[in-house]
């Protein structure tokens, strides 16, 4: 009896000591997000739900910006290590000292945004000439859209950043003539009645990577396997998203205080057309990421670098399973 209570207490003795050195070996995961109502934010919550994160040993802290120009400020300022912005904001960042690439391809198409006006608006695209149209922030997403519309349709008009949370409210206000609206605020927003696409993003532009997962320079080479293990949580919980659509459209819902009806409209035309291989390498991929750069370029925007500069090939998502 003696030996079994002395094993025991050894036994109590060694769980103390490595459960303190196994909390300490997490490592934590800065994961910065361009705006709360928007599909990463979902793709973020859901992992942290079901503790993907933690299964890969990692220890999440999500951050919501105003757009995707700050969410990449944040990386660069050394406060976010994945975030999730346009492929335009890797290249002119490198020109800048921002050394950072795209690891993980998350999404060939603007799915879900949309050019609106006023439900009571006569006004078409080409009359926004000589107006002002919402974006969330310079460099953003929208911002490029924005870009392509006014190269597209031949016009001019005042891009106005008002951050993710401002764009609604802004154009019922009457604020802007137009937004660069972003799902599910854009489904909301057309089911209300209160506003009307006058173009559809994910029809008119051609297909190109929108946007991906971004990592520091930095971070890739000294911790590799803390990237790999992010973007395995990330594509962990967009597979639980499409095998889980009763659970995702609740969520979506709820955090973003929807209707599941409206969120239902997210879910099937939003998350269901996210990239799920996630995989930068490939002809594919690289092609995508240059019609997204040369469309950055048709808009304005100058000092790109080469393509080949802003990709790592090197992870290919793993998706954790709950």
């Amino acid at each position: 009896m003696a030996s079994r209570r002395q094993l025991l207490a050894i036994l109590t003795a060694v769980s103390c000591l490595t459960a303190p050195v196994l909390a300490q070996a997490a490592e934590t995961i800065r994961v910065g997000l361009p705006t709360k109502t928007y599909w990463p934010t979902t793709i973020a919550e859901t992992a942290v739900r079901q503790k993907l994160f933690e299964k890969e040993g990692l220890t999440p802290e999500l951050t919501i910006y105003r757009g995707g120009a700050e969410t990449f400020e944040a990386m660069a300022a050394g406060v976010a290590d994945i975030i999730l912005d346009p492929p335009s904001l890797v290249s002119t960042g490198r020109k800048k000292g921002v050394m950072s690439k795209l690891v993980a391809n998350a999404a060939m198409g603007s799915f879900g945004w949309q050019l609106m006006v006023l439900s009571k608006s006569t006004m078409d695209v080409k009359g926004l000439n000589g107006k002002k149209v919402a974006i969330t922030s310079a460099g953003s997403g929208s911002d490029l859209l924005a870009l392509w519309t006014a190269q597209e349709k031949k016009i001019e008009f005042t891009r106005v950043p008002v951050g993710g949370g401002g764009l609604v409210p802004n154009l019922l206000a009457g604020n802007v003539d137009a937004a660069v609206v972003y799902s599910p605020l854009s489904f909301k927003i057309a089911k209300s009645g209160e506003a009307k696409a006058i173009l559809d993003y994910a029809k008119e532009v051609p297909p190109n990577l929108s946007a991906g997962w971004i990592v520091p320079d930095k971070l890739i080479a000294e911790k590799p396997q803390v990237v790999q293990k992010a973007v395995n949580a990330l594509y962990g919980a967009l597979q639980f998203m499409r095998n889980n659509r009763e659970i995702t459209v609740k969520l979506i819902s709820d955090l973003y205080e929807i209707p599941e009806d409206i969120a239902a409209l997210e879910y099937e035309n939003t998350i269901m057309k996210l990239e799920t291989d996630g995989s930068m390498a490939g002809e594919g991929v690289a092609s995508a990421v240059q019609t997204s750069i040369d469309m950055a370029k048709l808009g304005g925007l100058k000092d790109i670098v080469p393509t080949a500069e802003i990709i790592s090939a090197q992870f290919k998502p793993v998706p954790t399973k709950p």
